[in-house]
Protein backbone atom coordinates (compact mmCIF):
# COMPACT_ATOMS: atom_id res chain seq x y z
CA UNK A 1 0.00 0.00 0.00
CA UNK A 2 1.28 3.27 -1.31
CA UNK A 3 1.90 6.19 1.89
CA UNK A 4 0.38 9.90 0.99
CA UNK A 5 3.89 10.95 1.50
CA UNK A 6 5.14 8.26 -1.57
CA UNK A 7 2.06 9.38 -3.80
CA UNK A 8 3.07 12.99 -3.86
CA UNK A 9 6.83 12.38 -4.22
CA UNK A 10 5.71 10.15 -6.90
CA UNK A 11 3.22 12.61 -8.36
CA UNK A 12 6.38 15.60 -8.10
CA UNK A 13 8.63 13.39 -9.98
CA UNK A 14 5.61 12.83 -12.78
CA UNK A 15 5.16 16.70 -12.57
CA UNK A 16 9.21 17.12 -12.88
CA UNK A 17 9.40 15.12 -15.82
CA UNK A 18 7.03 16.61 -18.03
CA UNK A 19 7.55 20.04 -17.09
CA UNK A 20 11.15 19.11 -18.53
CA UNK A 21 9.88 18.27 -21.52
CA UNK A 22 7.65 20.95 -21.58
CA UNK A 23 11.19 23.42 -20.99
CA UNK A 24 12.96 21.53 -23.57
CA UNK A 25 9.85 21.87 -26.02
CA UNK A 26 10.18 25.45 -25.37
CA UNK A 27 13.80 25.56 -25.88
CA UNK A 28 13.70 23.80 -29.38
CA UNK A 29 11.08 26.56 -30.40
CA UNK A 30 13.31 29.14 -29.85
CA UNK A 31 16.39 27.82 -31.67
CA UNK A 32 14.08 26.90 -34.87
CA UNK A 33 12.67 30.47 -34.37
CA UNK A 34 16.84 32.13 -33.96
CA UNK A 35 17.22 30.05 -36.75
CA UNK A 36 14.71 30.84 -39.14
CA UNK A 37 14.27 26.97 -39.62
CA UNK A 38 10.42 26.88 -40.59
CA UNK A 39 10.42 22.88 -40.66
CA UNK A 40 11.70 22.74 -37.29
CA UNK A 41 9.17 25.77 -36.37
CA UNK A 42 6.67 23.41 -37.70
CA UNK A 43 7.95 20.50 -35.73
CA UNK A 44 8.68 22.26 -32.14
CA UNK A 45 5.50 24.14 -32.22
CA UNK A 46 3.79 20.79 -32.96
CA UNK A 47 5.85 19.11 -29.89
CA UNK A 48 5.37 21.91 -27.91
CA UNK A 49 1.68 21.88 -28.24
CA UNK A 50 1.71 18.15 -26.97
CA UNK A 51 3.85 19.39 -24.07
CA UNK A 52 1.68 22.03 -22.76
CA UNK A 53 -1.90 19.81 -22.88
CA UNK A 54 0.13 16.91 -21.17
CA UNK A 55 1.51 19.75 -18.92
CA UNK A 56 -1.96 21.06 -18.53
CA UNK A 57 -3.67 18.00 -17.77
CA UNK A 58 -1.02 16.26 -15.09
CA UNK A 59 -1.08 19.66 -13.50
CA UNK A 60 -4.99 19.65 -13.13
CA UNK A 61 -5.10 16.03 -11.52
CA UNK A 62 -2.64 17.25 -9.24
CA UNK A 63 -3.87 19.92 -8.07
CA UNK A 64 -7.10 18.14 -7.88
CA UNK A 65 -4.94 16.27 -5.29
CA UNK A 66 -3.29 19.19 -3.55
CA UNK A 67 -0.42 17.46 -4.34
CA UNK A 68 1.46 20.65 -6.41
CA UNK A 69 5.14 21.89 -5.03
CA UNK A 70 5.20 25.19 -5.37
CA UNK A 71 8.47 25.06 -6.90
CA UNK A 72 6.91 23.35 -9.90
CA UNK A 73 3.87 25.67 -9.61
CA UNK A 74 6.25 28.76 -10.54
CA UNK A 75 8.34 26.82 -13.39
CA UNK A 76 4.73 26.09 -14.93
CA UNK A 77 4.28 30.07 -14.40
CA UNK A 78 7.44 30.47 -16.12
CA UNK A 79 7.01 28.30 -18.82
CA UNK A 80 3.71 29.74 -19.39
CA UNK A 81 5.53 33.19 -19.81
CA UNK A 82 7.73 31.81 -22.25
CA UNK A 83 4.96 30.79 -24.14
CA UNK A 84 3.54 34.03 -24.22
CA UNK A 85 6.51 35.89 -25.04
CA UNK A 86 7.39 33.76 -27.94
CA UNK A 87 3.86 33.70 -29.22
CA UNK A 88 4.27 37.89 -29.15
CA UNK A 89 7.34 37.76 -30.73
CA UNK A 90 6.02 35.57 -34.09
CA UNK A 91 2.86 38.04 -34.01
CA UNK A 92 5.45 40.43 -34.41
CA UNK A 93 7.38 39.44 -36.74
CA UNK A 94 4.26 38.35 -38.86
CA UNK A 95 2.96 41.49 -38.92
CA UNK A 96 6.11 43.38 -40.06
CA UNK A 97 6.81 40.21 -42.46
CA UNK A 98 3.01 41.14 -44.04
CA UNK A 99 3.98 44.98 -44.24
CA UNK A 100 7.07 44.62 -46.07
CA UNK A 101 5.17 42.27 -48.55
CA UNK A 102 2.44 44.97 -48.90
CA UNK A 103 5.27 47.63 -49.65
CA UNK A 104 6.66 45.49 -51.98
CA UNK A 105 4.00 44.38 -53.53
CA UNK A 106 0.87 46.48 -52.70
CA UNK A 107 -1.43 44.81 -55.29
CA UNK A 108 -1.57 41.72 -53.16
CA UNK A 109 -3.25 43.48 -50.10
CA UNK A 110 -6.67 42.54 -49.85
CA UNK A 111 -9.18 45.17 -50.42
CA UNK A 112 -10.79 47.14 -47.53
CA UNK A 113 -14.25 45.66 -46.65
CA UNK A 114 -15.26 49.02 -45.80
CA UNK A 115 -14.87 52.37 -47.20
CA UNK A 116 -13.81 55.32 -45.28
CA UNK A 117 -17.18 56.49 -44.61
CA UNK A 118 -18.22 52.99 -43.26
CA UNK A 119 -20.02 52.17 -45.91
CA UNK A 120 -19.61 49.12 -47.98
CA UNK A 121 -17.03 49.12 -51.11
CA UNK A 122 -18.36 47.29 -54.28
CA UNK A 123 -15.67 45.57 -56.11
CA UNK A 124 -15.11 46.99 -59.89
CA UNK A 125 -17.67 45.82 -62.53
CA UNK A 126 -16.29 42.93 -64.48
CA UNK A 127 -19.49 41.82 -66.20
CA UNK A 128 -18.94 38.61 -64.77
CA UNK A 129 -21.65 36.94 -62.38
CA UNK A 130 -20.82 36.48 -58.61
CA UNK A 131 -21.97 33.86 -56.59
Amino acid sequence: MNTPTVDHAHTAAELEATLAVLEANLLGLGESLRERDAAAMEHQAEQLHLALAAAVHRFAQAARSGSVPPALRLRLARAGSQVAAQREALARATAALDRAIDVLLPGLAPAPVYGADGAAERAARTGAAQA
